[in-house]
């Protein structure tokens, strides 16, 4: 099911890595790359572009945010390529609003470049935050996700460890990218929740332009009172099987990056997919809604028109 595709001048905005979030009276917000936000009261209802969520010189360089309340605060966490910087230049930072619609604003870079595709989790065992670095040592160099620790929304703990690596050549991001022979590999977008004795945690693998990108998931058991760093986590269905929870289809492809809303029971994920119908060179990634099935370790989804 799409998000709203125009804004209020019938231009179409791109919906990049949408965080979907319910706040306290209940109305609907989706946040996206670029600073872009949608507004909706019911989650199968029509979605309205409000515009802009973010009030800092750099928000047009705003990448993958994502959203939490605590005490009746709004902290925004996202990454930000600032204009003077390098290649992986990006950190992240964390703004505040009294309003899930915003504006935030700007309060404290909280990691250091390369940091992107923050989620941060209020769990019994404490704050975590999940968030994207770079393994030049690995066998498999590229991206990866780590996972700290918080002592406030505005402190990492600096104790991280890596709980999502590449594992299979369908994650590669580009071949022979800094340095010839040496292909670079890819996961992000990491996206975190826990049910019933089994803790979730979803990615992205590859580039979003690759015929091989897609969201793929890892499972861990244990108490939600965890530490999130020491659980055992696992690639489903294990670490040398590309099994993407969604395969392009007729009329979209590319899909990566989402987040997951629980509502009366049911789990929604809302990802980012190109349109087939879009013309060549100018297919925007647009987010969709549809229906995730949970279910002992194991999730499935469908795409829907």
């Amino acid at each position: 099911m799409k998000l709203c595709r125009k804004n209020n001048t019938l231009e179409c905005v791109e919906q990049a890595d949408p965080y979907i979030f319910k706040d306290k009276d209940g109305k609907y917000y989706v946040y996206t790359t670029g600073a872009h936000i949608f507004y909706s009261s019911s989650l199968k209802g029509e979605w309205q572009y409000v515009g802009d969520f973010l009030e800092e010189p750099e928000k047009a360089y705003c990448w993958g945010p994502c959203i939490i309340e605590i005490e009746g605060f709004y902290y925004l966490y996202y990454s930000v390529t600032e204009k003077d910087s390098e290649d992986h230049g990006q950190a992240i930072r964390v703004a505040v609003s009294d309003k899930a619609s915003g504006p935030f604003g700007f309060k404290k870079k909280i990691l250091p470049p390369f940091s992107i595709d923050p989620h941060v989790v209020k769990t019994p065992a404490g704050l975590f935050i999940f968030y994207c670095n770079n393994d030049y040592e690995a066998e498999r160099v590229g991206t990866v996700i780590m996972c700290d620790k918080m002592y406030d929304p505005y402190t990492v703990e600096g104790r991280a460890t890596c709980v999502v690596k590449p594992t299979i050549d369908e994650e590669i991001y580009q071949r022979d990218r800094f340095k010839e022979g040496e292909h670079w590999h890819t996961v992000e977008g990491a996206f975190y929740f826990f049910r019933e004795g089994v803790h979730y945690l979803m990615y992205s693998g590859a580039c979003y332009q690759n015929s091989t990108y897609f969201i793929g998931y890892c499972v861990a058991m244990g108490e939600e009172d965890t530490d999130l760093r020491t659980l055992d986590w696992k690639k489903y269905p294990d670490n040398d099987t590309y099994a993407p929870l969604f395969a392009p289809n007729d009329f979209v492809e590319g899909m990566g990056h989402n987040s997951v809303l629980c509502e009366d029971g049911k789990y929604y994920i809302i990802y980012h997919g190109r349109d087939k119908d879009m013309k060549e060179g100018e297919k925007l990634r647009l987010a969709r809604i549809d229906e995730l099935e949970v279910n002992k370790g194991r999730l499935v989804a469908e795409v829907t028109p």
